[in-house]
């Protein structure tokens, strides 16, 4: 219902605009063109918990753990120029990861726009590409339909960043306020109608297969699909596996569940990629860190790819149905018109594929018998002790790939991590939003020593907060997801890759947060349950072998037929 009131500041009107969609929390660091905003905030402490971050890609990067724990829209709020650059990273980050934030950064006034006034940039050049939708205000009266709009496009259809560049005569400027509440927009379809033709056609093509295997990735959970994919899973009895953004929508122990695809996935669903004879793809998009070669990725298989965003359909790999729907809908009317079936004997594949992966890679990762800790080991070691149930946040790196696989879930949204844009510095904001967002649950970020100094100085965050984060620090003393790089492919010629890392126990301890160190294996659970046990923020220095390396791995370039399960032995289906 629309509201009227005398004339208000544009800076109030933004505040009473945020607290009409609901807005809790507000991610920010203020500064000369905000000013008038941060102004108004004063006046809404009871109303907002604004969180004071160290630099502003801490503030994105937060938001975005915040959002895709609690489901909400994040919210940042910078000022113009340098505050504004500097969330362009985070921005481009939740762009294509499908991520809900709205971000508002301030402006120079409408006069000194393009005259390169001092800290002017030009935001929505900038922001345009890696936007759903970005714009600048200039008058008091546009604040709050352009929050209202800005907060539905966020967080409709498949989510996304949106900016909104206000100047500062729109937020020192007078008008009434009114709010509408946006639940349309002309031309804009989030949520298309439902693809009955479509629907049916799959459903006659999945009673037909004799070997078909489901793809889902982080789809399902935004579209808030997880109970409707084990359902129709339950029915069919078909085998799943995971984007890496997909992982926490099923248990880890799910019955039909063979675990990640991809670069790093697990053995078994590259496996049964390349022999089923259906692929079906819900709420992915085809990355290419999961086809791998592209030209050669299920070329024996027939494909349906069920997406939101129709633009996906067929932009990577060419399917021979396309079914343009909202994933919750679509498995919900698939699992009325599908046959229930028996796979079992296809399932023996993903068995055979298990235990060849056990044996080969996972037993020497996480039970290994002599030499340094390893980094799987120590995952492992933290999945154990609190059984599964953490929010696991990753940076990027040999960690995120190890800590996807070593983690095991049991509740959904639960693997937070940064994906298509592989974004190191990522896992520490991240996990103070994660936590912020859900303050119950434990909350585990595993990071490298290189990303963890990118942004190491929300440390501040965490210590004025009084964040109970638990941090693992894997620290090899590499840019170690590089080096294995360089060391497989390009002659061991470790250019630049060498760290020389800080006393990391001076610094943690300066912050006021609990220092641990673990070096020795006999050591490892003991020092684990110390710092779960914590009852604040907590960093674990993990000393871990310098020179470990992430398998299974698909080399750059080749096939989903070329698993390297050592580097010098690829996977052979039926040795």
């Amino acid at each position: 219902m629309a509201e009227n009131d005398k004339k208000i500041r544009g800076s109030h009107i933004l505040m009473r605009a945020l607290q009409e969609v609901g807005v809790d929390v507000i991610w920010g660091y203020p500064g000369g063109q905000i000013m008038p905003v941060y102004d108004a905030l004063y006046d809404y402490r009871d109303v907002f918990r604004h969180i004071l971050v160290r630099h502003e890609q801490g503030a994105i990067h937060a938001a975005q753990g915040y959002a895709r724990v609690s489901g909400k829209t994040g919210v940042v709020l910078v000022t113009s120029g340098p505050g504004a650059t500097n969330v362009m990273t985070g921005i481009a980050d939740a762009m294509i990861d499908s991520t809900p934030v709205v971000v508002i950064s301030g402006q120079v006034g409408n006069n000194m726009l393009g005259t390169d006034a001092f800290q002017e940039a030009d935001v929505i050049g900038l922001s345009t590409p890696v936007t759903k939708w970005c714009y600048q205000i200039r008058r008091p009266q546009d604040v709050a339909p352009a929050v209202a709009k800005a907060f539905y496009i966020a967080s409709s259809g498949r989510p996304g960043p949106v900016l909104l560049d206000i100047t500062r005569d729109a937020q020192v400027g007078l008008a009434e306020y009114h709010f509408d509440k946006c639940t349309s927009i002309r031309s804009y379809r989030p949520i298309p109608p439902m693809p009955e033709k479509d629907v049916r056609t799959a459903a006659e093509m999945i009673a037909r297969a004799d070997r078909p295997l489901l793809i889902y990735g982080q789809g399902i959970t935004l579209s808030g699909a997880e109970a409707s994919l084990k359902a129709f899973l339950d029915k069919t009895g078909i085998p799943a596996t995971s984007t890496l953004l997909g992982l926490s929508a099923l248990p880890s122990d799910y019955k039909h569940f063979i675990g990640m695809a991809g670069m790093h996935g697990n053995i078994a669903p590259n496996v049964m990629t390349q022999k089923c004879d259906l692929l079906i793809a819900i709420g992915m998009r085809f990355d290419d860190r999961v086809t791998c070669k592209m030209s050669e990725y299920a070329r024996q298989a027939r494909k349906i790819h069920i997406d939101i965003d129709e633009a996906e359909i067929g932009k990577n790999i060419q399917v021979d149905l396309g079914v343009h729907g909202d994933a919750k809908a679509v498995l919900d009317r698939l699992t009325e018109l599908v046959p229930s079936s028996d796979y079992s004997e296809w399932e023996k594949v993903a068995v055979k594929c298990r235990e060849a992966e056990i044996e080969e890679v996972i037993n020497p990762e996480i039970h290994p018998t002599e030499g340094p800790v390893t980094m799987g080991e120590v995952i492992n070691t933290v999945a154990d002790i609190v059984k599964d149930s953490a929010i696991v946040i990753t940076d990027v790196g040999q960690n995120q790939m190890l800590g996807a696989r070593y983690s095991r879930f049991n509740q959904k949204r639960s693997l937070i991590t940064s994906g298509g844009l592989g974004t190191m510095g990522f896992g520490l904001p991240a996990a103070i939003g994660a936590k912020v967002a859900s303050p119950d649950r434990q909350v585990c970020l595993f990071c490298g020593d290189g990303g963890l100094q990118m942004t190491i100085q929300e440390l501040g965050t965490i210590m004025q907060e009084g964040i109970g984060v638990k941090i693992v620090v894997l620290n090899n003393n590499w840019l170690g997801n590089v080096r294995q790089w360089q060391q497989l492919f390009w002659d061991s010629r470790y250019s630049f890759t060498r760290l020389i890392n800080p006393d990391f126990k001076a610094i943690t301890e300066a912050y006021g947060i609990k220092y641990l160190q673990v070096k020795d294996r006999d050591k490892l659970v003991e020092t684990v349950q110390q710092m779960i046990d914590e009852p604040g923020p907590c960093l674990l220095e993990a000393c871990v072998l310098e020179e470990g390396m992430v398998f299974p791995m698909i080399a750059p370039g080749k096939s989903v037929d070329d698993i390297m399960v050592t580097k010098d032995k690829l996977f052979v289906y039926g040795e």
